[in-house]
């Protein structure tokens, strides 16, 4: 099978490139570094284009079997819009006729927010910032691309991406406050955890790729604790106390703003909202259509993680 996978590069994408190789099959990546500094196997055939302001991709998708978009700009605002919306444009155009089929990384921020109940598939798209936007209009450009026969398509949303390598270091600055003593829960026992491993969304592409059931199905794909089980896993992890601090949601939020003017303060707004939300994503589609089952639990996930970080401080 001829695979072509663009964040070929990126966290996920090298873990997707890695599965693949290890089935045997026929591999490309499209990248926009010299082929000197992408740091992949001389098995993986590469191209040079950039997806905003392409020369030629035809080359690219030319012939291919499996699509895989886990390109997007995720730290720029500025450059959202045109990586994760034109450049998800310019390779569908590239791509109708050319492919067989095409699977979307898209992410479950494109529901928006949620602060308790479950959130399925059928839930309301309603994106409120621009990388859940730009991510919910590329998912739309995919879906009208295949309603014109250009090719099927699946599109899989994870919650937050964990595992070794991983830039977004959220988790890594818990395991630290828990590790320095500082950690305390805010509002009442309950709120919700919702991380995914690597190593299941690379196998969750995967099926979305080779499985018929999922032809031009969106998929969610999460795990979920509560963060009185998060907090624990971490702190046994590191031979640590179990903390039992609680601090009432309203003085937290009052601490946020009062502080927010310190440079890089831990207690933000933001963190106040994420340590409260009680929703949980359900994977349910996934598990009963494609047979999905977690290959790492988020208990065997974060001690790996936990591991990654005390190797870094030794």
């Amino acid at each position: 099978m001829i695979v072509a996978i663009t964040g070929g590069t990126g966290f996920i994408g090298r873990a997707l490139v890695s599965r693949h190789l290890e089935l045997g099959d026929e591999v490309r990546v499209l990248t926009r570094r010299s082929f000197g500094e992408v740091g992949l196997p001389t098995s993986v055939g590469l191209w040079q284009d950039d997806l905003v302001n392409p020369v030629n991709l035809q080359p690219f998708v030319e012939g291919v079997d499996v699509l895989y978009h886990c390109a997007a700009e995720i730290n720029d605002d500025k450059k959202m819009l045109a990586a994760n919306v034109n450049g998800t444009k310019n390779l569908v155009k590239a791509a109708e006729g050319k492919i067989k089929h095409w699977v979307q990384l898209s992410s479950v921020g494109v529901y928006g927010t949620h602060v308790s109940g479950v959130v399925t598939e059928e839930t309301r798209i309603a994106p409120v910032n621009v990388y859940e936007e730009s991510k919910a209009i590329a998912d739309k450009t995919v879906i009208e691309a295949s309603q014109r026969n250009s090719f099927t398509y699946s599109i899989l949303r994870p919650s937050k991406v964990y595992g070794p390598g991983m830039k977004n270091d959220v988790l890594f600055r818990l395991v630290s406050i828990i590790d320095r003593g500082f950690f305390f829960f805010i509002g009442k026992p309950g709120a919700a955890a919702n991380y995914i491993h690597v190593d299941d969304v690379v196998g969750g592409l995967i099926m979305c790729g080779k499985m018929p059931a999922a032809r031009n199905r969106v998929y969610i794909i999460s795990d979920y604790r509560t963060i009185e089980n998060l907090v624990a896993i971490i702190s046994q992890s590191l031979n640590k106390v179990v903390p039992h601090l609680r601090i009432p949601e309203v003085l937290a939020r009052l601490a946020a703003r009062l502080t927010s003017f310190i440079p890089n303060n831990p207690l933000t707004e933001q963190r106040v909202n994420a340590m409260v939300k009680r929703a949980k994503y359900s994977t349910e589609r996934m598990q009963s259509e494609l047979g999905y089952r977690r290959s790492v639990s988020m208990e065997d996930g974060i001690r790996e993680l936990v591991r990654v970080y005390q190797e870094g401080r030794s």
